[in-house]
């Protein structure tokens, strides 16, 4: 039997750092959204051995690959030797804050679980995911989420009922930003660095009740004070989709992806020429309908 699964991505709509820890990782709260943009997955049993292979050459498909790291994990987990072939069509941008890489190890790590028997548990699977990264955990459930720690600690929620029907813009420029330089460079934002504890639930209780225009200015990401510093551009994005009617706009967790949320699919996509224009051909824009 083979299965192939959809891998999806996300945005943060909060994303509060509330300081340095112990252990060198900053303590976080975010407000995860899924976004239905994909990547995909094939996997096949095998009489033995793991192999990866990528639709992306320049995507490494050896233990540094998080699918890679995700079988391993799970095989040893099940105290079996590894025996599967998986492919990754990779659709979406790299190290581009979407939480993709993340969503591929989660997704390895059901997918495995269903395709040999189910022999681990639920809780089983958190354990590993969260050994894998911060925001794997989140990808092993479909809703939006409250998470706490460094992200792996999630709370899951309803369904945001009033973004139903919504459309998120995404742009990804073409280069990414290095997750631990962002959080490293805090540093000079203590405000940023060190902030109170509270906005990512406030955020999701203003959804939960469908007060969009009271949830929007409540969207906030710790790691814009570095990210824009080095990147103006990225501001410059935002600033022109508000200025297209974009109802809230955000960098994705450590960047450099920009979205934007409209109202609609169709006035989402009405954007585009607009922004291609102003900012040229270059990088990846999608429009997903929520």
């Amino acid at each position: 039997m083979a299965l192939v699964r959809r891998s999806p991505c996300k945005v943060n709509f909060v994303l509060n750092v509330l300081g340095r820890r112990p252990d060198g990782f900053h303590e976080l709260e975010t407000l995860f959204f899924p976004v239905p943009l994909f990547d995909q997955l094939h996997f096949e049993p095998a009489l033995a051995g793991l192999t990866l292979t990528c639709s992306r050459p320049e995507l490494p498909v050896d233990a540094t690959n998080l699918v890679h790291q995700a079988a391993t994990k799970w095989f040893a987990a099940v105290r079996r030797p590894p025996g599967v072939r998986i492919h990754l069509e990779k659709r979406l941008p790299l190290a581009a804050g979407l939480g993709a890489g993340s969503a591929n190890a989660a997704i390895t790590l059901s997918a495995l679980n269903e395709l040999f028997g189910a022999p681990l548990s639920l809780e089983e699977l958190h354990t590993l995911a969260a050994s894998l990264g911060s925001d794997v955990n989140f990808f092993l459930q479909p809703n939006p989420a409250l998470a706490f720690g460094r992200g792996e600690r999630i709370e899951p929620l309803p369904k945001f009922e009033t973004l139903t029907g919504r459309a998120l813009l995404l742009f990804h420029p073409g280069f990414g930003v290095p997750t631990p330089w962002a959080f490293r460079e805090l540093a000079d934002f203590p405000r940023q660095r060190d902030g109170k504890p509270g906005r990512a639930r406030d955020a999701a209780r203003a959804l939960l009740a469908g007060e969009l225009a009271a949830a929007t200015p409540l969207w906030y990401n710790a790691l814009e004070g570095p990210v824009l510093r080095k990147y103006p551009i990225l501001a410059l994005y935002q600033e022109f989709l508000r200025a297209a009617g974009a109802i809230g706009t955000l960098m994705c967790g450590s960047g450099s992806t920009t979205f934007a949320l409209f109202d609609c699919e169709g006035t989402a996509r009405e954007v585009v020429p607009r922004f291609r224009t102003e900012f040229g051909e270059a990088g990846w824009l999608e429009v997903a309908t929520l």
